[in-house]
């Protein structure tokens, strides 16, 4: 692995539109096979394009599957949020000033948001170390 690559674990997390519609599916019902992805998509796809798209997400570490008898059944590799995380990462990561990034986004939070955020940094101990909290969303 490339030093690029290293310092930017993130790159290829976003999704073309069929992808997040598979993945919108998956996050949804949590494990399918592809007759059923076909179907929850409105039945406009070939088994095939599903098959490759459920492949191209493989290989993005989104998506996983696994033998159950004579069928694959597929779900997410990791929740929404953590998607959602890796996506702000990948955007923070091709800024030049990353903080003045990280400033307008948290300027642009709601109000129940803002909280969120500072009830999570006051819960961090004098190491840095966060508090876990909840479980992932």
């Amino acid at each position: 692995m490339s030093d690029a690559e290293t310092s930017h674990p993130f790159r290829n997390v976003r999704l073309g539109t069929l992808e997040q519609q598979v993945m919108e599916q998956l996050w949804e019902h949590d494990e399918l096979t592809i007759r059923e992805l076909i179907s929850g998509l409105g039945d406009h796809h070939a088994y095939t394009t599903i098959a490759t798209v459920l492949s191209n997400l493989g290989r993005k570490d989104l998506a996983t599957g696994r033998r159950v008898g004579r069928s694959v059944r597929y779900r997410p590799r990791h929740p929404r949020s953590e998607h959602a995380a890796r996506l702000m990462e990948q955007a923070l990561s091709s800024s030049n000033d990353r903080s003045a990034s990280i400033l307008r986004f948290v300027k642009g939070m709601d109000e129940r948001e803002t909280m969120l955020l500072r009830e999570y940094l006051d819960s961090r101990d004098a190491t840095g170390t966060p508090d876990p909290g909840p479980g992932p969303a």
